[in-house]
């Protein structure tokens, strides 16, 4: 993975946090990521590093490609 960072689409992210009934403080401590980053990536103040990405998704039960602003519609849907 390198170091560009990416922007999270913070409404799906927010949308699959809410989804498994987890706080924004619940998230953090299953990822290891500041609170204060998630709710900052959730409301699109911040992008994100390639690993936050990683570690949210696997979090969440996602491929990392759906946190990404304008790539989950690339998921297949096959």
């Amino acid at each position: 993975m390198n170091n560009r960072f990416t922007e999270v689409d913070g409404a799906r992210l927010r949308g699959l946090r809410r989804a498994r009934a987890l706080s924004q403080r619940d998230l953090s401590r299953m990822t290891g990521i500041a609170f204060d980053t998630i709710s900052r990536l959730e409301t699109g103040k911040q992008r994100a590093q390639p690993r936050t990405i990683r570690k949210l998704a696997d979090a969440l039960g996602v491929e990392p490609r759906e946190l990404m602003k304008g790539l989950r519609w690339a998921v297949s849907r096959g």
